[in-house]
């Protein structure tokens, strides 16, 4: 009998363990909205004002410099209004802008329209970008920031400024907080959501700013995949640069997501 009770007192100790790891050991992630366009005064902004909010948006929520930066992973945009017009007249071109300003917003919303030569996604001679439409997916610019970027990149490569600033964005559509959105159960949803295959690529399909995942699976445990979202610095992957892959992913992912995008990882081999 003593046996009994000690093997009992045994299951309910191990039992009790490991929910308390559930509940603590393993990172609880809430979910956030999607991001929220910065509160703005529109009506009363200088075009300087509005220039600068573009610069904090290229900086930051547009997670442009991600890829737009010396490392060479994308076009630099420095010298955008010398060489857009060839751009326009090139036979891959499938746009419909005629002035730098409407190319400018086409390559933030359709950024396939076209692709400079070297910078499209592997395998498809250069007719798809890896780039995501950034008022979409996880980044989500509202028309407004849109401008702002464009207004900022004209700034920038020293063309004349024509966006004007929006005046008639619905205050009440300014105000209403985003809805929070359902959890996704399929692993390339998740992907598409967060825009991972801009940078990664999975069996010759997606970008090659970041590590190849057709077999991380092999390579890695899911402990160290886990930390790999969740902390991306913690660990670079040789030949690769710090800083490249957004270090929020555990405020915008459900729990839910993470592990069945880790299902889906480990199995990459």
């Amino acid at each position: 009998m003593k046996q009994f009770f000690t093997v009992v007192a045994f299951i309910l100790l191990t039992i009790g363990f490991f929910a308390g790891y559930s509940n603590f050991g393993i990172p609880q992630i809430e979910p956030s909205p999607p991001p929220k366009e910065e509160k703005l005064d529109l009506g009363s902004m200088t075009m300087d004002q509005f220039i600068a909010l573009g610069d904090r948006i290229f900086q930051g929520k547009g997670t442009c410099t991600l890829c737009h930066n010396s490392l060479g992973r994308a076009p630099m945009l420095g010298t955008i209004a010398e060489v857009f017009p060839k751009r326009l007249k090139d036979e891959r071109y499938k746009g419909e802008a005629e002035d730098l300003e409407a190319y400018l917003v086409e390559s933030l919303v359709e950024p396939s329209a076209f692709v400079v030569a070297g910078f499209g996604k592997k395998g498809t001679n250069d007719a798809e970008s890896p780039m995501p439409n950034v008022s979409g997916g996880s980044i989500g610019l509202s028309e407004a920031e849109v401008a702002a970027v464009v207004a900022y990149l004209q700034d920038q490569a020293g063309a004349e400024v024509t966006v004007e600033i929006p005046t008639d964005v619905d205050a009440a559509e300014e105000e209403e907080e985003a809805e929070t959105r359902e959890a996704l159960a399929d692993p390339k949803a998740i992907m598409a959501q967060f825009t991972c295959d801009a940078c990664h690529m999975i069996n010759g399909a997606g970008g090659e700013v970041g590590p190849d995942l057709s077999k991380v699976g092999a390579a890695y445990d899911r402990d160290y995949l886990r930390r790999a979202l969740l902390q991306p610095n913690a660990e670079i992957a040789k030949g690769f640069e710090a800083d490249m892959m957004p270090d929020d992913l555990g405020e915008q992912m459900f729990v839910t997501e993470l592990e069945v995008l880790l299902d889906f990882l480990v199995e990459l081999k």
